[in-house]
């Protein structure tokens, strides 16, 4: 027998051996697929996830940033407390949380209220603005910081377009006649002994300002010599302060006080609506008799 007449072709040949390499693949390459086949690939995949991180956390901080921009602009804004002229109510280093949204739906000031607003003329005339550094200049853009060189105010709305307003030496702040009860005035505080006014009507489209610290606050009674007269302008109200948000441990709201809702103090305001009523009434009269004649002529007929 011709051991050589075996060509492969009858039976397979038994192989003891390790497989052979299939042509064109390495060692290194047949190794990376060794155990459960997908090693290479949960490598190359987290390795996109963290080039995809980065690549969009630019994106994250531009929406956070525009973000923060907006609520600055039309929600809420965080201002500081300069002065002794809100005490007790307000501290020096306060951080008051201002509500900007409302007065874009049309509302306006109320008694009571404690509101923020821009210098009416020269209010604060002589007095010294701090230089922010880069890092306050960014925070005051973003809305995390007030603005150092906006020149603001802080005060307690006590009355507002065509109210009357008055308090003598010695006695109470009067609204429409009304006495105030004033439990926010710093202890020691006297309602108007340092500066008595009025009474005078509050002209429509402002408000008359006063500090809880009243003889420590150059409010509305210290500036009747300027172009408003003390009052302060709608159009120059930032927003009113709802809430003292820094430090924590002074974290508290800033409700209107109860004396602002007592009975007749709106008097003034609810007699202007009384007046178109009477005018309607007025004119309603004569159609409707006429209107009766007119029935009563064609019944006749």
């Amino acid at each position: 027998m011709a051991v050589g007449a075996r060509s492969g072709h009858d039976d397979p040949e038994e192989r003891h051996g390790p497989p052979e390499t299939p042509p064109g693949v390495t060692e290194h390459s047949a190794s990376a697929t060794d155990g459960d086949g997908d090693s290479s690939e949960g490598g190359g995949t987290d390795r996109k996830q963290q080039k995809s991180f980065w690549k969009e956390l630019p994106l994250l901080i531009g929406i956070a940033l525009l973000l923060a921009l907006l609520i600055k602009t039309f929600l809420v804004q965080a201002f500081s407390i300069p002065s002794e002229s809100m005490m007790n109510t307000l501290q020096r280093g306060d951080r008051v949380l201002v509500d900007k949204l409302t007065p874009w739906f049309g509302s306006e000031p109320e008694r009571g209220e404690v509101v923020v607003f821009h210098d009416p003329g020269g209010w604060l005339e002589g007095e010294p603005t701090p230089e922010p550094n880069a890092l306050q200049r960014f925070l005051s853009f973003i809305g995390l910081m007030p603005s150092a060189e906006d020149k603001d105010l802080i005060k307690r709305a006590i009355a507002v377009g065509g109210d009357t307003v008055e308090c003598k030496k010695g006695g109470p702040v009067k609204v429409n006649g009304k006495a105030l009860d004033e439990p926010y005035l710093n202890p020691g505080s006297t309602a108007c002994d340092d500066m008595p006014f009025g009474p005078f009507k509050v002209p429509d489209d402002k408000i008359w300002v006063m500090g809880d610290n009243r003889q420590n606050s150059q409010d509305s009674r210290y500036h009747m010599e300027d172009v408003n007269r003390g009052f302060v302008p709608v159009e120059k109200v930032v927003g009113r302060a709802v809430v003292v948000a820094w430090p924590l441990d002074r974290w508290s709201a800033l409700p209107v006080p109860d004396t602002f809702d007592q009975p007749g103090i709106n008097a003034a305001a609810t007699a202007l609506p009384a007046v178109p009523a009477a005018l309607g009434l007025a004119g309603a009269v004569p159609v409707v008799l006429w209107r009766r004649r007119l029935t009563a002529g064609r019944t006749a007929g």
